[in-house]
């Protein structure tokens, strides 16, 4: 599990970097709020449209096939700004590695879902989780001094480069994959026919309400530190300081939850988010931009491993796989749904309304996981 989180780590950090890549350069070419809402927005219009489906390729076909090709996916998107710099390049450039990153993390997620005993579950998808982790602390402050360094197009460059590690790895490292099951894939019905599970559906909602809280931070914080005169490496540290405290908070998650269980865990997590999420917007010095940064990464950093977990708990038999990718799915609309809708907000009303409404969207998804 920890050589799947290290290469995950690598291929999450690049697409993390992209991100942050896409929002200075848009910014630099002077693209407005609303052009970088639906940037930001264009990763997840492909897992949107595909997570489904990649899932159940997973389940059918095992787990290596979509992690490699997703891969290779993510590096020619990363490529492109190092080559063209315009804002439709830019575009382009997020939807191929939208379109690698939905095969490549629906394929991971399954695979940690199935890696031993279902008594480790919790414990897999934490150990994943450090790999996330580690990559929203490398990606955004590498590139961040990439950029301060060298340029836009030396930073995607390395970044697209970086994947030829983990792609190597999966090609020699047989343990890391799952057998695909042609009886298991798409059994049972139809993908939303999932939802009929009342207990799956409160957790798929929770799942997505807390990531768009993760996503609006994300997406937010580099026009917020823009705006109050950051540079790029200090927008990077304050992103890569929201991935320290996700970190910590991962590696005692296993404890907390086997003392306290996985549902207050999270419920007290998402009220502390929207808590911080309310006060951040006020603060202008660096240093407590940093402290705060931390302390919503810890709360959030909860959210994506427990929903893991308990999704994959209820999921029927061969069609884990599925199950993530409807999870993903329901994760991508709200990818789509709010930079744009952020963007469009903040352009009106200013920052402050965008952090209330991520507060209001974590305090609805600790509801929902408390009822689940």
């Amino acid at each position: 599990m920890y050589l799947l989180a290290f290469v995950t780590m690598i291929v999450q950090a690049s697409q993390m970097g992209s991100r942050v890549l896409a929002t200075l350069l848009a910014l630099d070419l002077g693209a407005g709020k609303v052009t970088i809402g639906l940037l930001i927005a264009s990763y997840s219009v492909l897992p949107l449209l595909l997570a489904l489906y990649a899932g159940r390729v997973a389940d059918r076909y095992g787990t290596r096939p979509p992690m490699i090709w997703g891969g290779v996916a993510i590096a020619l998107g990363l490529a492109v700004p190092a080559i063209v710099q315009s804002v439709p390049a830019l575009f382009v450039s997020a939807f191929l590695i939208g379109l690698g990153f939905v095969f490549y993390n629906v394929a991971t997620q399954s695979l940690a879902g199935q890696y031993g005993p279902k008594s480790e579950r919790t414990r897999n998808f934490a150990t994943l989780s450090l790999g996330y982790s580690a990559s929203n602390l490398l990606g955004p402050v590498s590139t961040g001094y990439l950029i301060e360094w060298f340029n836009h197009a030396v930073a995607s460059a390395v970044l697209a480069v970086s994947i030829l590690l983990p792609m190597g790895v999966l090609l020699m490292a047989r343990s890391l994959s799952a057998p695909g099951s042609a009886a298991g894939a798409g059994a049972g019905g139809g993908s939303f026919d999932l939802l009929a599970n009342a207990e799956l559906r409160k957790i798929v909602i929770a799942s997505a309400l807390i990531v768009t809280g993760w996503d609006l931070f994300s997406f937010y914080v580099p026009i917020y530190g823009y705006n109050i005169g950051l540079s790029p490496a200090e927008i990077g540290k304050v992103l890569g300081a929201f991935a320290i405290g996700g970190f910590l908070m991962r590696m005692v998650l296993g404890r907390l939850t086997a003392r306290f269980r996985i549902r207050p865990v999270l419920l007290t997590a998402m009220v502390l988010g929207a808590s911080f999420f309310i006060v951040f917007p006020f603060i202008q010095n660096y240093a407590l931009l940093l402290l705060f940064a931390a302390l919503l990464g810890a709360v959030l950093g909860c959210g994506q491993p427990l929903t893991l977990t308990m999704a994959f708990n209820r999921s029927p038999e061969g069609r884990g796989g599925e199950v993530t990718g409807l999870r993903l799915a329901i994760n991508n609309l709200a990818h789509v749904a709010v930079p744009m809708g952020a963007g469009a907000l903040g352009s009106v009303l200013g920052v402050a309304p965008v952090f209330m409404l991520a507060a209001s969207f974590l305090l609805l998804g600790g509801w929902l996981s408390r009822r689940a």
